[in-house]
């Protein structure tokens, strides 16, 4: 799976076949969470849409003030 992948830390780049089990299983884990970040920040625009135009609709439905 990734074994042919290489991974680049302080500007030095490593084969990850070539780390331990436990430094690979942190790169495993940093993917994860990289993924996870991703996720979210798109779940994150679109609530932030969904907001945006609630709020609009909002703004439609109240009464207008005469000043």
């Amino acid at each position: 799976m990734e074994q042919d992948v290489e991974v680049t830390v302080d500007g030095v780049t490593y084969a990850f076949k070539d780390l331990s089990g436990e430094a690979q299983a942190q790169v495993t884990s940093l993917k994860f969470v990289d993924a996870e970040l991703v996720a979210l920040k798109a779940k994150i625009a679109v609530y932030t849409t969904a907001r945006n135009s609630y709020e609009s609709a909002l703004r439609q439905l109240l009464p207008r003030s005469i000043q």
